[in-house]
């Protein structure tokens, strides 16, 4: 008999495949995530070096407008509840309700990011600019690197909110809605340092 004429039979566990995404997709966020924190854990460790460091300009209770900074704080809370939301009724199959929260999420997102914007042109102008002092360096660099994070959410919120809309509340926009949920709140735990860190303790310290 010919052996090539003899069908191979494989073990039952070669010809099975599985595909786990959910659990691939959530194993590589949360590294993602935790590559985030050391870089804000190394922010918050310069500014705590060098946020001292004056060279004789302004100092926080000189600059910060605690008001301003309790309102954009507001903003960023408000998103994060509206966030919450927004997951509630993805757990419903509610397509609208859903992209009207992640709507609502992203206009409190795009509030924050103007009246911090307006911050940083307001310090600029007073002459208080980061090349001013290492404190300010340090200031912005801190502040401004959450910024970018959350401008990178919102763009990311949108292009979810396009994905939604164009193909529904199906298993991979619900894997990427919850992975920026994730993104979200995380977020608001680095603003709350920075709010307490930076803004509180620098004019009340």
């Amino acid at each position: 008999m010919d052996p090539r004429s003899q069908t191979t039979t494989k073990p039952e566990f070669y010809l099975t495949e599985e595909h786990h995404p959910e659990s691939s997709t959530n194993l590589g966020f949360w590294l993602y995530l935790m590559s985030d924190c050391l870089i804000f854990a190394m922010l918050f460790a310069t500014y705590a070096v060098v946020g001292r460091n004056y060279a004789a300009g302004p100092s926080p209770a000189d600059l910060f407008d605690l008001n301003l900074v309790a309102i954009n704080t507001a903003m960023l809370l408000f998103s994060s509840i509206t966030y919450g939301f927004a997951m509630l009724a993805m757990e419903k199959n509610n397509k609208s309700g859903t992209l009207g929260w992640l709507a609502v999420t992203g206009i409190f997102g795009a509030i924050f990011i103007a009246l911090e914007l307006y911050e940083f042109i307001h310090l600029i102008h007073e002459g208080a600019g980061p090349q001013r002092s290492a404190f300010l360096s340090a200031f912005f660099t801190l502040v401004g690197t959450h910024g970018l994070h959350v401008t990178f959410g919102i763009i990311w919120l949108v292009t979810l909110m396009t994905q939604v809309a164009k193909h529904g509340l199906i298993e991979a926009n619900r894997r990427r809605l919850m992975c920026l949920s994730m993104f979200w709140h995380f977020l608001d735990v680095i603003w709350i340092g920075v709010f307490s860190y930076v803004y509180l303790l620098g004019v009340l310290g």
